[in-house]
C-alpha cells in the first residue's frame, strides 16, 4: 500500500470529531460532571485552528471547541495523543497550546480577560499513561511553600485503554471509532472486528453513514497489522448482504489506495455479488433485480480495472436488460486488455 495517505490517526480524528454532533455526544458521555453542569453544548463550535508545532504533528493532532461556560465564552482544547507511549511533559505541551489560544482570542476580541480553556487529552497507546495529571506535579524543590508563585493546572485524560467495551458509550459511530482506536494495535483485532462491523452496520442507514465507513475502513487497512482480505472476509461474514456491499467498497479504496491485490479481491467480491443476486432474483422471480446485480458487478470490474475510462461505458451497459448478454460482459473484464478493448464487445 502507498503511504502518502497523511498519518493515519489524524486523519480519523479529524473527520471523526470534527463533526459537530460527535463532538456534542463525546463531550456529554465524557466530560466530568462539574464541567458538563457548566457547559451550555447547544452554543458549541468548531475551531479551524489547530496549534501543533509541524514537527509534532506525527505525535499530536488537536481540535479546539468554543461554547458557553457558565453563560460565558470559554473552549475545550482537546488533544489527541497517537504515540504508543505517553508524553510525560504533556503539561508543557498543553500550556504552549493554551497561551498560543489566548493570545488568538485577545488579538480577535477586545477584552481584558482571558477565557477559561478545560484541556483535555485522548490516548489510545498500548502503555498505561502514568504522565501527572497536575501541572505542579512535574516541579521540583519547595513546591508547596511557593506554590503562589508556580502555575497550575489539570487536564482531563481519556485514555482508552482504562475503559471496558461495554463502558465506551455514545452514539454508534463514536463508540465504533473509540472501539477501533483502542484496539487497532491487539494481535488479537480482528476477533474485536465483529462488534465493530455490527454497530458499522447501522452507519448505513444514516446520510453520511457511507463516508465514515469509508474513513473507518481506510483506517483499518493504514493503521493496522491486519491484511485487507482478512478484514473483508470478516466483514462479509458478520454482515451478509451489507458487508458485501461494504466490502465492495472496501476494495474500491485499496484501489485508490494502491492496494496490488485489489482487482484480484474485486473480481471475487463482484463475482460473489452475481452469484448472490441471481439468488435471489430466482427467489423473487424478478429478472430485473438479476440485471440490476449484473450491472453492478460490471460498473465495480470496470471502475476498478479501468478507472474512469471504464466508468464511461455504463451509460451504453444499462441499456442492456438481456442477463446472458450482462453474465458475457462480466467475463469479458478479465481478459480485456483496456477499456477500448472492452468496448468492441458492447453493443446498443
Amino acid at each position: 500500500m502507498t503511504d502518502d495517505i497523511g498519518n493515519p490517526h489524524d486523519r480519523l480524528f479529524r473527520e471523526i470529531w470534527s463533526d459537530r454532533d460527535v463532538a456534542m455526544d463525546f463531550l456529554r458521555n465524557y466530560l466530568p460532571e462539574k464541567i458538563l453542569k457548566l457547559s451550555d453544548l447547544s452554543s458549541l463550535e468548531i475551531c479551524k485552528d489547530s496549534f501543533v508545532e509541524e514537527d509534532l504533528k506525527e505525535y499530536f493532532s488537536d481540535l479546539l471547541y468554543r461554547m458557553k461556560l457558565e453563560k460565558q465564552e470559554g473552549y475545550i482544547y482537546l488533544l489527541f495523543e497517537h504515540k504508543s507511549y505517553p508524553e510525560k511533559l504533556i503539561h508543557l505541551q498543553l500550556s504552549e497550546y493554551m497561551l498560543k489560544i489566548w493570545r488568538l482570542h485577545l488579538k480577535q476580541h477586545k477584552t481584558k480577560y482571558i477565557p477559561v480553556i478545560v484541556p483535555a487529552v485522548l490516548y489510545h497507546g498500548k502503555r498505561k499513561w502514568n504522565a501527572k495529571i497536575k501541572f505542579s506535579g512535574m516541579f521540583s524543590g519547595p513546591v508547596k511553600e511557593l506554590s503562589e508563585y508556580i502555575p497550575d493546572f489539570e487536564y482531563v485524560l481519556y485514555d482508552l485503554s482504562r475503559y471496558s467495551d461495554d463502558e465506551i458509550k455514545g452514539t454508534v459511530l463514536s463508540r465504533a471509532v473509540m472501539l477501533l482506536m483502542k484496539h487497532i494495535s491487539d494481535p488479537d483485532l480482528i476477533m474485536k472486528l465483529p462488534g465493530i462491523f455490527l454497530l458499522m452496520r447501522d452507519l448505513l442507514r444514516q446520510d453520511t453513514g457511507l463516508r465514515y465507513i469509508e474513513t473507518i475502513l481506510r483506517y483499518l487497512y493504514s493503521a493496522a497489522e491486519t491484511q485487507p482480505e482478512e478484514i473483508i472476509n470478516v466483514l462479509e461474514q458478520t454482515l451478509s448482504e451489507e458487508g458485501r456491499k461494504m466490502g465492495m467498497t472496501a476494495a474500491d479504496i485499496l484501489r485508490k489506495e494502491g492496494y496490488d491485490q485489489a482487482n484480484v479481491l474485486a473480481e471475487r467480491l463482484r463475482k460473489e455479488g452475481y452469484d448472490q443476486g441471481v439468488h435471489q432474483g430466482i427467489q423473487q422471480g424478478i429478472q430485473q433485480g438479476i440485471c440490476e446485480g449484473l450491472v453492478e458487478g460490471i460498473e465495480l470490474g470496470l471502475s476498478l480495472k479501468f478507472g474512469e475510462k471504464g466508468l464511461k461505458l455504463m451509460p451504453r451497459i444499462r441499456k442492456i436488460q438481456d442477463i446472458g448478454r450482462l453474465k458475457a460482459l462480466k467475463d469479458v473484464i478479465r481478459t480485456a486488455g483496456s477499456a477500448e478493448e472492452f468496448k468492441k464487445f458492447i453493443t446498443d
